[in-house]
């Protein structure tokens, strides 16, 4: 069975049984999460226009990233028509609510005359029949089955990288932050490339660039398991610049977090890849 059947199998699982008492999250980040899951169709039918729809209430809600991704749309004619006044005012909208990537947008667009989105005015029934509150996610166990595959390759204790998947994305192979961090590892794209990740959304292929930077890690921080988590969210760079975990509220959080979870502190040094005879990352 490929990824995506059994990513089909295990979404169908978990929703026949409580389907009738699923709603959308009615917070802005669900629905948002909700019109990504049909801009993208991860799991469902493609619906350019459900997205929008949704991205819409989000955005009027006062999300920024919603409005950024209407404002994309618009840029690129991505369900809609291609419009670069509509495309400005989400831009600026965005870039009002406080989005860095969407201030450098609306920067690009100065000199566009912003058009206000007459067809973001009704706001979407939360009573609505769609099945999911957030990306189709399976359940732990499908989790754990692709993580005990893949984390013995690298060296890596799997309840190591099942518990850094919890603190990441609560075992969503849809999940996408603010930063665009993606799938179940959150593996933003520099990451991704540099351990080989082609398709981020892909959660086996996800899960193995996310356990390979945890292997670089453990070599590099010889075995410090806090001092390996603290730069998988911080970076390798402020770990060493800080020689300890960084005196960022986010990551101290987000280290006690993981070793709730998982309390060793110390964990064998992987040996080098066979394929790699260097250790240069």
């Amino acid at each position: 069975m490929n990824w995506k059947k059994t990513l089909l199998f295990a979404t169908l699982l978990l929703t026949s049984r409580s389907i009738a008492a699923v709603q959308i999250d009615p917070e802005p980040v669900g629905i948002r999460q909700m019109g990504m899951i049909y801009e993208h169709g991860r799991g469902v039918k493609q619906d350019m226009k459900l997205a929008y729809r949704l991205y819409c209430k989000s955005a009027m809600m006062g999300d920024a990233i919603s409005a950024y991704n209407i404002g994309f749309m618009y840029f690129n004619g991505r369900g809609v028509p291609r419009h670069h006044g509509l495309a400005a005012y989400w831009f600026r909208k965005a870039a009002d609510a406080g989005d860095d990537f969407s201030k450098r947008m609306a920067y690009r667009f100065r000199d566009v005359v912003a058009v206000e989105d007459s067809s973001c005015q009704a706001e979407l029934p939360l009573t609505s029949n769609l099945k999911f509150t957030e990306a189709p996610n399976p359940n732990r166990d499908i989790v754990a089955g692709w993580v005990n595959q893949i984390a013995p390759v690298y060296s890596i204790d799997p309840a190591l990288v099942m518990a850094v998947i919890q603190a990441e994305s609560a075992y969503n192979p849809g999940a996408l932050s603010p930063k665009k961090a993606q799938g179940l590892m959150q593996l933003i794209p520099a990451t991704a490339k540099r351990f080989g990740v082609k398709d981020p959304w892909n959660p086996m292929e996800n899960i193995k660039g996310g356990v390979a930077y945890l292997s670089w890690l453990l070599r590099h921080f010889s075995g410090n398991v806090e001092w390996t988590l603290a730069a998988y969210n911080a970076g390798e760079n402020a770990v060493e610049r800080h020689q300890g975990v960084p005196p960022y509220q986010e990551t101290k959080a987000y280290v006690k977090k993981i070793l709730a979870h998982y309390p060793k502190t110390t964990h064998p040094i992987p040996p080098l890849p066979a394929d790699r005879p260097t250790d240069a990352g």
